[in-house]
């Protein structure tokens, strides 16, 4: 699915926390914030899209999960938190090439021509791996081992990346292929950033071959590459993106624009990112994966990159004067997105309140990020309860009906806009900071789920004062307005 990822080190981030963050660009897909206990895990998963079969382990941890409200194409969990403060963000779509294709073909569902044959099922993909991974591990490490293992057996049919956190590490897996895999822990000190096309620019074989402090591997990846001359290297460097990834005139339109906008915000004084003299353009193959950033990152700031449409640029859509460059990237706040998460996990407090999923429904753009304790057995009506029908009482359809009344008259809602996030991300770090100090001082933990009706409420109020706002400037800029005194 076409998405936009962050991941944050715990050393490059304001509080030692590590964050991964993805926006879920789907078609105006229909989403939900859930907890998943585990008498609903089920003991069998069956794919809808690829129709494989799977058993699952006894004892799943519970975890949070923000699946498709319309169940028939399958779970599509996208993102969550578990209890053991492991957080898992999948996936995102990545680019390949024909080399790697033809040498490892993806495992694609075959449904039977005649009565004799016998359907054959693919392999796992986005509508799976949540669910097939995030109950039973307890390290980031942990689940791209598990996640690693179930392609080697089963194999994907999509070329996907998926982001694990802990409480101390960042790690980053990238398929290769139907069945081979590639993950990096990312650099405590730096940021990711990785937009629709396998990202990773450095891998170290030799630590994956030996101690695996920081690489892991296909066993045979060696011997991938080699018998199935993949490497295009040139002097003995070893850059994974040249040899498993892509290098399309679209991705100049598509994807590198978007590495280029977060690279631009995260380091503008370390590097040239405008002008005649730029390190990068918006049509660079060579920006960097990771970066380390010239200030530490908030969740702000992962939400501002987030909700990119190249401001500040000549590439804005919105901006008011025609510069001949208006609109020509793919943003990174797009008109489709389903659900956004930011999964946090704090290293300063006990481990019943680690986990922290900042939730965004609709385009990043013109929506709210909201804070929630993971660690519950049940969220708020208001996030969790969404119907298929359009309805202004959950946060997603509220969400959804700003964005598309603001759009068009951008420059007369943006700042009723900006002030709505303002409002839900202040009051929201208000909140979880008065319980975590009530519960640190009380050892009393489960007033999460209190705190998260409070959040809850909090943000239905700010969203339905925005949402009138937003509603009003649309209604008079309308085309057919007119007045007596208009004659």
């Amino acid at each position: 699915m076409p998405c936009t990822t962050v991941l944050v080190g715990r050393k490059a981030s304001n509080d030692g926390s590590t964050m991964i963050a993805r926006t879920d660009d789907g078609h105006f897909d229909v989403k939900k914030l859930i907890v998943v206990n585990p008498k609903d895990q089920p003991k069998k998963y069956t794919s809808k899209i690829s129709h494989v079969e799977i058993d699952l382990p006894d004892n799943p941890l519970r975890y949070t999960s923000c699946p498709s409200v319309d169940p028939k194409e399958g779970v599509w969990a996208a993102t969550g938190i578990n209890e053991a403060n492991v957080g898992m963000t999948a996936t995102e779509t990545i680019t390949s090439n024909p080399r790697v294709l033809a040498a490892d073909p993806l495992v694609v569902y075959k449904k039977a021509k005649t009565r004799k044959e016998k359907d054959v099922p693919g392999g796992i993909g986005e509508e799976d791996i949540v669910v097939l991974v995030l109950p039973y591990i307890r390290t980031a490490r942990e689940g791209v081992l598990r996640l690693a293992k179930l392609l080697e057996e089963y194999g994907t049919y999509e070329s996907n990346g998926i982001a694990f956190n802990d409480d101390h590490e960042v790690w980053w897996l990238e398929t290769i292929g139907g069945h081979h895999w590639m993950a990096r822990k990312i650099p405590e000190d730096s940021v990711v950033i990785n937009p629709n096309q396998f990202g990773m620019d450095g891998f170290d074989l030799k630590d994956a071959f030996g101690k695996q402090e920081a690489n892991l591997c296909s066993a045979d990846l060696k011997e991938f590459i080699r018998d199935n001359h993949l490497d295009l290297n040139q002097d003995g460097v070893f850059n994974p993106r040249y040899i498993f990834g892509s290098r399309r005139d679209m991705d100049h339109i598509y994807n590198t624009p978007r590495a280029w906008f977060m690279g631009r915000y995260l380091t503008p004084e370390s590097h040239r990112w405008d002008g005649p003299d730029a390190e990068f353009t918006p049509e660079s193959d060579n920006i960097p994966w990771s970066l380390k950033p010239d200030r530490k990152v908030a969740a702000e700031d992962v939400k501002y990159m987030l909700s990119g449409h190249y401001q500040g640029t000549p590439y804005d859509p919105y901006i008011s004067r025609d510069t001949g460059k208006r609109g020509m990237y793919r943003s990174i706040g797009i008109n489709r997105t389903g659900v956004t998460s930011i999964c946090q996990i704090r290293p300063d407090v006990p481990d019943p309140i680690k986990g922290i999923e900042w939730i965004i429904f609709g385009s990043t753009t013109f929506s709210a990020a909201l804070p929630v304790y993971t660690n519950v057995s049940r969220m708020p009506d208001y996030l969790s309860k969404v119907t298929l029908d359009t309805s202004t009482e959950n946060y997603y359809w509220s969400s959804r009906l700003i964005g598309a009344l603001a759009d068009p008259c951008y420059a007369s809602a943006v700042q009723n806009i900006e002030r709505y996030e303002l409002a839900v991300m202040t009051k929201g770090r208000k909140l979880i900071r008065e319980y975590d100090q009530m519960m640190m001082s009380t050892g009393n933990y489960s007033m999460t789920e209190e705190a998260n009706e409070k959040l809850s409420a909090m943000a239905k109020e700010e969203t339905v004062s925005t949402l009138n706002k937003v509603l009003l400037t649309a209604s008079e800029k309308m085309k057919n307005g007119y007045n007596l005194a208009d004659n």
